[in-house]
């Protein structure tokens, strides 16, 4: 069940949080030796505070629908009083005073929390391969990756251990992972949900949102974490719509883009799907037409960013970095400092500019990953090929953190070996209700939500 129909048990006391959390802690401890999602499992205070829904409940105090549902958190969003790593031994004793404001709000709700989540080292990178704690194995084959950086997040949220996560987005890092592990991802619009008390990869593209298995449980979760923070310099004060009302909202009017710069050089099998897809919304919406787009490729200001918030560990201790993590870091030096307010100026064009886009279609479809997930073996046997193949895995999803953009992924298809196969819709800034009503359209339209891993 999703996220609203068991709310809707727990508030009829027909479920019982405490049920709920023992049931994924069982879930955890049965496969996560073999995928390796969580860092940090924090089963005894997750049943503390189940105990604690349960009798708030009971008495009639219900704080909404994520009152005593089991969620976790990618091991970079701090938690006050329990370690949050970003899966490098530099953190690996790390233990914060305070809670990121997502965790403050995630609370507030009533949530349980199951634990912390494993991820590409520093959220830098695509296939959560690099990590001191060991790689994250895909539930839909072990061999492959799950895509990064919030693997072990898409991964858990696919193999049942939790009913959401929240991750980390700064080039694809929540998409990307939910298109290889066959679950959703959203990445709401620039500001719209906190990233104070988040470790930063680079905060001029730093987004936080939800990984669920349905578009309905994104915007549950969405509808919690998102609003202004006003000690957040990033945050924006817009005002926040009912995401939940969209799933309701009529998607006939929708005049659908398709830029063929994200349709380049595409796996076959990806192709396929994406176009089966591109054809089911044909009949529901108004329009599908191509649409041209020009993308950026510069990455300089979020090389010089990371560099900056790491070049003091980097003087000191540059052993204790992952070596690929170290040289990824190190490319931002080249940076200057005097070309950072051209880059920032830059940035800010880019995001007036691309509103033009958006005059003649509401909304963009596309795939999220142009590949299908390679094999974990192939990418440690041969090192040298990480680096191209997760630029290849986050192309089509970078763009949109650049501009901006709210977008999310959710499954199209599947291989014929098995391996999901994800399609992104995005939308204008602080548009994300049409990005979900067509994202639930969709998905209530088709089958393939409701496929589940072997592992399970």
């Amino acid at each position: 069940m999703g996220i609203l129909e068991t709310s809707d048990l727990i508030r009829g006391r027909t479920l019982s949080p405490v049920q709920l959390t023992e049931r994924c802690l069982a879930r955890i401890e049965q496969l996560n030796p073999q995928l390796n999602a969580f860092i940090t499992v924090t089963a005894d205070t997750a049943l503390a505070e189940a105990r604690r829904a349960e009798k708030e409940i009971e008495s009639g105090h219900w704080r909404g629908p994520l009152h005593g549902i089991p969620i976790a958190l990618k091991d970079i969003i701090d938690t006050a009083g329990v370690r949050t790593t970003a899966a490098s031994v530099l953190f690996k004793d790390r233990v914060p005073n305070e809670d990121a404001e997502v965790v403050r709000r995630l609370k507030e709700a009533g949530v349980i929390f199951l634990g912390k989540q494993n991820l590409h080292e520093f959220a830098y990178g695509g296939s959560s391969v690099i990590s001191y704690f060991g790689e994250v194995r895909n539930p839909w084959n072990p061999a492959c990756i799950t895509g990064g950086s919030s693997g072990g997040s898409a991964a858990a949220v696919a193999s049942e251990m939790c009913y959401a996560a929240v991750g980390t987005d700064t080039a694809g890092s929540i998409r990307e992972p939910a298109s290889q592990c066959g679950v959703v991802g959203l990445k709401p619009t620039y500001g719209c949900v906190s990233v104070r008390g988040v470790i930063p990869l680079a905060s001029s593209f730093d987004h936080v949102g939800p990984i669920t298995s349905s578009v309905a449980d994104a915007a549950v979760v969405l509808q919690v974490v998102a609003g202004h923070d006003p000690q957040d310099p990033t945050s924006a004060n817009a005002s926040i719509p009912n995401y939940l009302d969209a799933l309701s909202a009529p998607v006939e009017h929708l005049r659908i883009g398709v830029p063929r710069y994200f349709f380049e050089d595409l796996d076959p099998e990806v192709s396929s799907s994406v176009e089966q897809a591109l054809a089911i919304l044909g009949k529901m919406t108004r329009e599908v037409r191509e649409v041209s787009i020009d993308v950026d490729a510069d990455r300089s200001l979020q090389s010089a960013e990371s560099y900056a918030y790491h070049a003091a560990w980097v003087s000191r201790t540059p052993e204790l970095y992952q070596p690929e993590t170290l040289r990824r870091i190190r490319a931002g030096e080249r940076v200057s400092n005097d070309d950072i307010p051209a880059l920032k100026l830059k940035l800010a064009k880019s995001r007036q500019a691309i509103d033009a886009i958006f005059r003649d279609v509401d909304l963009l479809v596309m795939p999220t990953v142009p590949v299908l997930p390679p094999a974990i073996d192939e990418l440690k046997e041969h090192p040298e090929m990480l680096r191209p193949r997760e630029l290849v895995l986050l192309r089509n999803t970078r763009p949109f953190n650049v501009w901006g953009l709210p977008a999310i992924s959710a499954p199209c298809g599947f291989s014929a070996t098995g391996l999901p196969i994800g399609l992104q819709i995005a939308g204008p800034h602080w548009k994300e209700t049409p990005v979900l009503s067509l994202a639930h359209a969709f998905e209530q339209a088709t089958p393939w939500h409701k496929r589940k891993p072997g592992i399970l």
